[in-house]
C-alpha cells in the first residue's frame, strides 16, 4: 500500500511538472503603456488557450504566411543639440543612459536607427555648414571642407553609441548647403544655384567619406529636409525637377564614380504631396540611382506612403520625422502618434519609424535663431537628470522588441483596435496594439492556433511578444 501511495505521489508530481512546463511554454508577454501613465512598458503575462470559443466575433488574427517589408530600425534624430546635452552629462550617468537607449539588456529600449543632420539642423546650437567661407568666396573642389563643430560633441557621442551597438544604422539629411551655393546667400530658404550642383554633390560625398574616416557609415542620405518649407533656419527649397536633375546628372554619377554605397532617398517631407516623389521617380535616369522616398506627417494622410509604394513597388519607403510639442499631452500624443506615426507608417510599408528629436533641455533648446521653440525631445535633460517623455515610449514599443531584419506580417485591425505584427529573425512574433476607442476594451488575439485575451484601457498601447 505504501508503495502504491509513493508511486501515485510520484505520478502526480510528474504530471504537475509537465503541466507547469506546458503552461510556461503556452504564454505570451504583453508590455503596456497607458495614456494616464499608470503603466509605462508594464509587463503582463498572457496565458494562451487552444479553445476558440473565448474569441469574440472581431478577433485580432496574426497570419505569418503573408509577408511585407523588412525593417531597418526604429529611433530618433540625434540632433546637434541632443549630442551637446548628452555629452555634458556626468560620464557615469551618460554611460548608463546610452546603455538604456542603445543596449540589449532587459532595461534597454534598443534604439536601432538614428537620423543625423548634415551640418546644422534647426535644433543645433547655431547655424553652420562644413564649408563656411567669407562673403564672395567659393570652394567648388571642397578643399576647405571639414566636419567643423560636429567633431566637438556629435562624432564623439556616435563613437560611444557604436561601441554599444556596432550595427546601428544612420541616415543623414542636409537642412541647407553652404550659403555661398544658394540663390539668396542665406541659411534660410533660397535654392541651390545650378552652377554649384556638382560642388554640392562633392560636398555630400566629402561628408560621407569624412564620417567613414571616423568609423561612422552613413546607410542612407536624403537630398533635402522638407524641400517645400523655406521658413526654417536652416532650410532650402527644391522642386521635384531640381531633385531629379541634381540626382541624375551630379549626385548619382559621383556616387557611382566614388563607389559610395550610401542609399539616395528623396522627398523627406509631408504626406500631402505624394506627387513630388512620384514625379522624381518618373525620371528614368534619376530613378536608377534612387533607393526610395522619405516622409513626415505634419500635413496629409499617412496612406500617401502606400500611394508612392504602389506607383513604384521596387522602391523603399521611410518615415523619418514627427515631433511631439511642448503644448501636447502625454495621452493625446501617445494615441495619435502610435496610430498615425508608428502603426500608420508600418502598415504603409515604411522600413523605419523615427520620432524627431532625441533630447532637449527644459526650455526646448538648444535651437538656432528661428529654429523650433516647441519641439519636445524624447528626453528632457537637466545636467545629468533625465526625464523620459512620450516619444521615448512611442519608439520603445517598437525598438525594444522588433530588431532590424524583422519582417512585417499580416494582422487585422478592428473598429477600435489597430494592430501591426512582425516576425523577428530569431523566430519570435511581435504584435503592437492600440486601443483607439474611447472605452476599455477586451480583445482576443489568435496566433498559431492559440488564443490570448488582453484588456486595454482607451488610448493604451501594448506590444505582445509570442515566443
Amino acid at each position: 500500500m505504501y508503495q502504491r501511495r509513493a508511486i501515485l505521489k510520484l505520478c502526480i508530481g510528474v504530471s504537475l511538472f509537465f503541466n507547469l512546463c506546458y503552461a510556461q511554454k503556452n504564454t505570451a508577454t504583453a508590455y503596456i503603456t497607458s495614456g494616464d501613465q499608470m503603466q509605462l512598458l508594464q509587463k503582463q503575462l498572457l496565458p494562451l488557450s487552444q479553445t476558440q470559443s473565448i474569441a469574440t466575433i472581431h478577433p485580432i488574427i496574426i497570419d505569418t504566411r503573408e509577408k511585407f517589408q523588412t525593417i531597418d530600425g526604429f529611433g530618433f534624430t540625434l540632433t546637434g543639440g541632443s549630442a551637446l546635452l548628452i555629452q555634458q552629462m556626468d560620464p557615469k550617468a551618460r554611460r548608463a543612459l546610452l546603455q538604456e537607449l542603445f543596449g540589449q539588456s532587459t532595461n534597454a529600449i534598443s534604439v536601432s536607427y538614428l537620423r543625423l543632420s548634415v551640418g546644422a539642423s534647426d535644433l543645433s546650437e547655431s547655424v553652420f555648414s562644413y564649408n563656411d567661407l567669407a562673403e564672395g568666396l567659393t570652394d567648388t573642389l571642397m578643399q576647405h571642407f571639414n566636419l567643423s563643430r560636429d567633431t566637438i560633441y556629435l562624432v564623439p557621442l556616435i563613437k560611444q553609441i557604436l561601441a554599444i551597438n556596432p550595427s546601428i544604422k544612420f541616415m543623414a539629411t542636409p537642412w541647407s548647403p553652404p550659403t555661398w551655393m544658394k540663390t539668396n546667400k542665406n541659411s534660410m530658404g533660397g535654392s541651390l544655384i545650378p552652377q554649384y550642383y556638382r560642388a554640392y554633390a562633392r560636398y555630400l560625398v566629402k561628408y560621407i567619406q569624412a564620417m567613414k574616416a571616423n568609423g561612422i557609415s552613413i546607410d542612407a542620405l536624403t537630398i533635402q529636409n522638407e524641400p517645400q518649407h523655406g521658413g526654417n533656419n536652416p532650410s532650402m527649397l527644391m522642386t521635384a525637377d531640381e531633385q531629379a536633375l541634381f540626382i541624375k546628372e551630379h549626385l548619382g554619377p559621383i556616387f557611382f564614380q566614388q563607389k559610395i554605397r550610401t542609399k539616395i532617398v528623396i522627398w523627406d517631407h509631408n504626406c500631402d504631396h505624394p506627387e513630388f516623389p512620384i514625379s522624381v521617380l518618373n525620371d528614368t535616369t534619376a530613378n536608377r540611382y534612387i533607393d526610395g522616398s522619405a516622409f513626415h506627417l505634419y500635413a496629409g494622410d499617412i496612406s500617401a506612403l502606400s500611394k508612392v509604394k504602389k506607383a513604384f513597388s521596387d522602391k523603399n519607403i521611410y518615415f523619418t520625422e514627427q515631433w511631439t510639442g511642448s503644448k501636447g499631452s502625454f495621452d493625446g500624443d501617445l494615441k495619435w502618434h502610435i496610430k498615425n506615426v508608428l502603426l500608420g507608417s508600418l502598415q504603409n510599408h515604411s522600413k523605419i519609424t523615427l520620432e524627431w528629436n532625441l533630447a532637449n533641455d527644459l526650455n526646448y533648446g538648444p535651437h538656432t535663431p528661428g529654429g523650433c521653440t516647441e519641439c519636445k525631445g524624447a528626453l528632457t535633460i537637466k545636467g545629468s537628470t533625465v526625464t523620459r517623455n512620450v516619444a521615448y515610449y512611442i519608439i520603445a514599443h517598437a525598438a525594444k522588441f522588433i530588431p532590424p531584419g524583422s519582417v512585417r506580417i499580416q494582422s487585422n485591425s478592428t473598429q477600435n483596435i489597430e494592430s501591426v505584427a512582425f516576425l523577428t529573425p530569431e523566430g519570435s512574433t511581435i504584435l503592437i496594439l492600440l486601443n483607439n476607442g474611447t472605452a476599455k476594451d477586451r480583445l482576443y488575439i489568435g496566433y498559431n492556433k492559440q488564443w490570448a485575451n488582453l484588456t486595454l484601457k482607451a488610448g493604451s498601447v501594448a506590444t505582445v511578444v509570442f515566443k
